[in-house]
């Protein structure tokens, strides 16, 4: 199964966790593994290239992980259009989670930073 938490301050989202294989298919013909992985992706395509923003990023294919945090000291501009496209994610996620809970499953979590 795969997991999507997504990290919850007082201010919005900070970011995600992927991490797990679904086990709907195998590998390389995974279909809900292949939307989990384009949705995320291409969320964090979007803050890195689109926005600009130099997120923590750490990725394992081997182990099916891939977070994404954002950094502390955004302007509020852009944190705000970071937290639309975490928004798409989610949604994206939750979606998806409703056809294949057997095998994903999204939750938002507390975020508290070390």
């Amino acid at each position: 199964m795969t997991r999507i938490d997504f990290y919850k301050t007082d201010h919005g989202w900070q970011g995600f966790k992927a991490h797990g294989h679904t086990g709907f298919g195998v590998h390389g013909e995974d279909l809900v593994c292949a939307a989990v992985s384009a949705l995320t992706k291409t969320s964090v395509l979007g803050l890195v290239k689109v926005l600009g923003i130099t997120c923590k990023i750490e990725e394992d294919e081997q182990d099916g992980l891939l977070l994404c945090l954002l950094p502390r000291g955004l302007s509020k501009e852009v944190r705000q259009q970071a937290q639309l496209i975490l928004k798409v994610l989610y949604e994206g996620l939750t979606t998806l989670e409703l056809d294949y809970g057997k095998y994903i499953a999204v939750k938002e979590v507390p975020y508290h930073e070390n």
